[in-house]
């Protein structure tokens, strides 16, 4: 029998892109707060568009072909979790609340920024001595026991930093590259998928295609707390087909049922979806320009949601034909996100492919 031969792996990325990629990861774009990361991303996207647009909360638009009736949206979120400062003490530390999906179990000796309209004020999530927890109960970090220290030792100092209730922490981890493997940071979910939207873009002026439809290239905020960035821009643009890209879970670490999360992989590919939302004939469009253009692919199926901005697109303006183009995750919501790096390039092919597959008029009902 002949062994096949396995096929080698194109890199997509640029050492421009790339460039790109690692600033907009280690900006900061908390919910509610987007706009540097969405000024960054619109100035890396315009040469490759015809124009853009931004809605009244931040959502990001760059549009190839804008006078075409037929629209077809490619979108990921833009925002990251994040915290609020909810209470400070009299002695200068200070309490918050979650601002999306923030751990706050692995918040405990984290270094954070605190944005202030003075600047960013430096921060860190404070935490007992284990020499002071001996012989006592341990207490797992709470919202109620997690407090953040700015070197202060009074409330009047903290505020003379210009530090007040409603001010926004992020973590100021940053981006590498580890293994020369995999991309590892902060925000990866789901700025990842802002990076690989536009890259599609980079490759269709590259390449000289003319689509035969008007593509809007969304980068929507407020994702992490209830998909309404998608929510408001979907009923603006009135697309006629929609495909969303956002991150799964790597279910291949300790701790992980993948009887009830999956059998998923960094490095193995994209992740196709199965849920109401994922219009079943445009999923399958996806399935055929994997498959024709050799690119891996695995596939999901959840419950009665994608917990995605999928969602919003799919019930918005009677219905907009949807679909959900995952990228594998490792340590979702913390510090030390990692994607691997094919992972990146396919998911960008793979978006690339399907546009250039998608025919105007087609209907994909599945009863006619």
């Amino acid at each position: 029998m002949t062994k096949k031969k396995e096929q080698k792996h194109i890199p997509v990325v640029t050492k421009k892109s790339l460039e790109f990629f690692e600033k907009y990861i280690n900006n900061p774009s908390p919910t509610g707060f987007e706009w540097e990361g969405q000024r960054m991303w619109l100035d890396y996207i315009k040469p490759y568009t015809d124009e853009y647009m931004v809605d009244n909360y931040g959502t990001a638009v760059a549009v190839i072909n804008p006078k075409a009736e037929f629209k077809v949206v490619i979108e990921a979120h833009a925002d990251e979790i994040s915290w609020f400062v909810n209470y400070i003490t009299k002695d200068g530390l200070i309490y918050v609340i979650k601002n999306g999906g923030s751990d706050h179990q692995i918040a405990p000796s984290k270094r954070v920024n605190i944005h202030t309209d003075k600047g960013i004020v430096k921060a860190l999530f404070g935490w007992p001595a284990i020499h002071t927890r001996s012989g006592e109960k341990e207490e797992a970090p709470t919202l109620k026991n997690i407090f953040l220290d700015c070197g202060c030792t009074t409330k009047e100092e903290v505020e003379e930093l210009g530090i007040h209730v409603g001010c926004v922490v992020t973590y100021e981890d940053e981006f590498m590259v580890l293994n020369d493997r995999y991309y590892v940071g902060r925000a990866l979910d789901n700025r990842a998928g802002g990076f690989m939207i536009a890259e599609v873009a980079r490759l269709l002026k590259e390449n000289k295609k003319k689509l035969p439809f008007g593509l809007y290239i969304v980068n929507s905020v407020q994702e992490e707390i209830g998909l309404r960035g998608a929510e408001m821009i979907a009923h603006r643009i009135k697309p006629n087909i929609a495909i969303i890209t956002d991150v799964t879970h790597d279910t291949q670490t300790p701790m992980i049922n993948k009887i009830t999360q999956g059998d998923l992989a960094c490095g193995k590919g994209p992740v196709v979806s199965y849920a109401p939302a994922v219009q079943t004939n445009l999923n399958k469009l996806l399935i055929k320009a994997a498959e024709a253009n050799n690119i891996p692919f695995q596939r999901q199926a959840s419950s009665r949601s994608t917990g995605t901005d999928t969602d919003a697109f799919a019930y918005s303006n009677d219905g907009v034909v949807s679909a959900l183009i995952s990228l594998p995750l490792r340590y979702m919501h913390t510090t030390v996100e990692m994607i691997h790096k094919e992972d990146v390039d396919n998911v960008i092919r793979l978006i690339y492919e399907s546009l250039l597959s998608i025919e105007v008029g087609h209907d994909f009902r599945s009863i006619k």
